[in-house]
């Protein structure tokens, strides 16, 4: 009776018998999916306006996932390049000088004195042969002196003007309007960006994973909207005990089982930790090494990723 009932035991059972009592190290372990997701949300608060995704929906890197009302963000993004125009013009003004009809009044003005110059000078010419003959006194000739020198000044003074006005702003001038140029397009790019993140997209391609709001929800500053899970973040976490611990590095090569799957999944160990778990409060003993387990993380390549579903239970075995 005993021979027969031996022979009906199943060849996995013996095997796994057989293991057991040859002291054969265990190979496969329990373990489970585990997802870490990435939770999008703005940095700016605002009404939802357009939700553009669905839970369970694959969307790729760029796509847009959801919208909050900006009408406040687009007026300062409007007034920000309006001022910003207004200090460039103000600057390119200062560097040209005065404006063509300007300088223009400058340059008849200056055509007129030489011209009265010119006469002045020679009236002075006359008076002076007139005051050597006799024929005016000397007060006259001093009075004509006088105007020859004052049509003579005005002149060179004429001169200047039109030479300052050719001139662009002075430095300090050029350099503080230069500033503010800069200060309005760096109000313009902060502005910009507060509009940017009224738009936000995938970073990268993942699965959505969940929606936390719906449209016309407010939605505070920081708060996720959207709950993604990327391939590359899906990973299995399993346990080995204290004698196999040894024997695992980062690199590693596992075959992940779970039920349905239409065949095995491959994975690397990324993961070993340097902490036991369900660690017994004693101290270590021979009889207490036994209970100590050690937590394993190892992920899949992302296309295999998306056949997994985080909490699903599996086995690893060690290859």
């Amino acid at each position: 009776m005993v021979l027969q009932r031996t022979t009906l035991i199943p060849a996995a059972l013996a095997l796994t018998l057989l293991a057991a009592c040859s002291g054969a190290p265990r190979t496969t372990f329990q373990g489970y999916v585990e997802g870490e997701f990435v939770y999008m949300a703005s940095s700016q608060p605002g009404r939802l306006e357009h939700l553009a995704v669905t839970r369970g929906q694959r969307v790729e890197r760029g796509a847009p996932l959801f919208t909050l009302e900006s009408i406040d963000e687009r007026a300062v993004r409007d007034q920000a390049r309006q001022q910003l125009a207004a200090a460039e013009a103000q600057l390119a003004d200062i560097e040209t000088g005065k404006r063509p009809p300007e300088v223009a009044v400058v340059a008849a003005q200056l055509t007129q004195a030489e011209a009265a110059a010119r006469k002045s000078a020679l009236q002075r010419d006359r008076d002076e042969a007139q005051y050597q003959s006799g024929g005016i006194s000397r007060e006259q000739l001093e009075a004509t002196l006088a105007q020859a020198a004052s049509d003579a000044a005005h002149v060179s003074e004429l001169a200047s003007q039109l030479e300052v006005a050719r001139l662009p702003g002075r430095a300090e001038q050029l350099k503080a309007q230069a500033r503010q140029v800069e200060a309005a397009r760096a109000v313009l790019e902060q502005a910009d960006w507060r509009l940017g993140e009224k738009s936000i997209a995938a970073p990268s391609a993942a699965l959505v994973y969940d929606t936390l709001y719906r449209e016309g929800e407010w939605v505070a500053s920081g708060s996720p909207v959207v709950r993604l899970l990327p391939p590359q973040n899906i990973k299995v976490r399993f346990f080995v005990p204290e004698p196999v611990i040894g024997a695992l590095t980062a690199g590693r090569k596992v075959l992940l089982h779970c039920d349905g799957c239409a065949a095995d999944v491959p994975a690397t160990i990324t993961f070993v930790s340097n902490e036991a778990e369900y660690t017994p409060p004693v101290i270590y003993s021979n009889e207490t090494r036994g209970k100590l387990v050690y937590m394993i993380e190892a992920h899949p390549t992302p296309a295999d990723a998306v056949k997994l579903h985080p909490g699903q239970p599996l086995e690893v075995q060690l290859q």
